[in-house]
């Protein structure tokens, strides 16, 4: 058997302090996020150029859940032996490939390809930057609580930008489908060059461990809490998934309205409420969270079926900034579970398996609603699921106040 010895190191005198590695890493992570989600208010403008059915729509934005479930199935825990910063390096350098795609092959088959491709690389970096800030934040002495709101807020908060800014290209740019794609071109080319100077944080194995897919990582007397963690984590990236993929529709359907701007400011509203209200509620008692997580989302799903029934898009705002600010601290509360329960030299693997389970919620029940959408009326179809949803975070939720 031949071995390959490992590359030579870079000399530590040209690796940046932990401390500014630890920023460099969240900008890069909400900037990936923020790109897989800038497509969400352009669907419309495909959609209307090439007459596709939204059941398509839905199947373009399903394309990118499933290839991050599969990235974090087959590798999003391989960076606890190959190292976070080559990983993430790989990540970029995916996501990079997906928006030359979207620039040069924009038909149906190409936004598919290219929304799967994007999947890819957010399934290496999700669990990977999460682990990464971890270490580099205890490296550089960061107060545990601030890395924790740095990370989830990098993974909300780079999510509900994407849309924002596709939505405001979109009504302002004469080239929407050209300009956002260009944009983020330049941001990963950067943002590849400064992680490159970002100090590693795991130490990178002679001998390679057998390879493996992902699975279940954390002790057996963690696995209760990691599965009610996990049902929460499902049940949070569901209403996420739905404001993603179908918002436009039901803005449409529902509403009447065409806005590429309002498109993109309902996810907007609905993540960034998420991340704010971690934040706020940081220094809670976890089950205080817990419970006004539960709260809110139930608070909030039920004004998103009242505007649905009165046709109110003030209602439906208003309704998506509280049921985000319940499942954002809801998916806070299950990344915390997760963390404390995995061994330390596994949590990047452990992570990844929460975030596969997250990302089935991401898709799932968007197919599922795109589906409805062609029997019944797009008011009814919005009440059931946010009724559905609402039942799903209150048992997952409860489920891990007992835990």
């Amino acid at each position: 058997m031949t071995t390959t010895a490992a590359p030579a190191r870079t000399p530590a005198t040209e690796r940046l302090p932990h401390g500014a590695g630890f920023w460099i890493i969240a900008l890069a992570f909400s900037t990936e996020l923020a790109f897989c989600a800038v497509p969400t208010p352009l669907y419309a403008i495909y959609q209307q150029r090439d007459g596709f059915p939204t059941i398509v729509l839905t199947i373009i934005f399903a394309a990118y859940a499933v290839g991050v479930m599969l990235s974090l199935y087959l590798a999003g825990h391989v960076s606890d032996w190959l190292g976070r910063r080559r990983v993430i390096l790989g990540s970029l350098l995916i996501n990079l490939v997906a928006a030359i795609l979207f620039l040069v092959w924009n038909d149906v088959a190409g936004l598919i390809v290219a929304r799967f491709i994007s999947g890819l690389g957010i399934g290496i970096l999700t669990a990977t930057a999460t682990a990464h800030l971890s270490e580099l934040g205890a490296a550089a002495h960061h107060v545990k609580g601030r890395v924790a709101l740095v990370s989830t807020f990098a993974n909300l908060g780079g999510i509900g930008l994407g849309p924002l800014i596709g939505g405001l290209i979109a009504t302002w740019s004469t080239r929407p489908l050209i300009t956002p794609y260009v944009t983020f071109v330049i941001l990963l080319v950067v943002e590849g060059i400064l992680v490159a100077f970002v100090p590693e944080t795991v130490e990178r194995r002679e001998e390679r461990p057998a390879y493996r897919p992902q699975r279940v990582a954390v002790p057996a007397a963690g696995r209760s809490a990691f599965w009610a963690a996990g049902a929460a984590a499902f049940g949070a990236f569901a209403v996420f998934g739905t404001f993603m993929g179908l918002s436009s529709t039901f803005l449409v359907g529902v509403l009447g309205l065409h806005s590429h701007l309002l498109a993109g400011l309902s996810p907007f509203v609905v993540f960034m409420a998420a991340a704010l209200a971690q934040i706020l509620t940081a220094r809670l008692a976890m089950r205080r969270q817990i419970g006004l997580a539960i709260a809110l989302a139930a608070l909030g799903l039920v004004s998103i079926g009242v505007a649905a029934i009165v046709a109110s898009l003030l209602f439906f705002l208003i309704g998506g900034g509280v049921a985000g600010a319940g499942i954002g601290i809801l998916f806070r509360a299950a990344l915390g579970t997760v963390a404390a329960v995995a061994d330390a030299e596994r949590r990047g693997e452990a992570l990844a398996g929460i975030f596969l389970i997250a990302y089935a919620g991401m898709t799932i029940p968007p197919l599922l609603t795109a589906g409805a959408l062609k029997v019944w009326p797009a008011v009814t179809v919005l009440v059931g699921l946010v009724t559905l949803a609402a039942v799903l975070v209150a048992i997952s939720g409860s489920r891990m106040l007992r835990r």
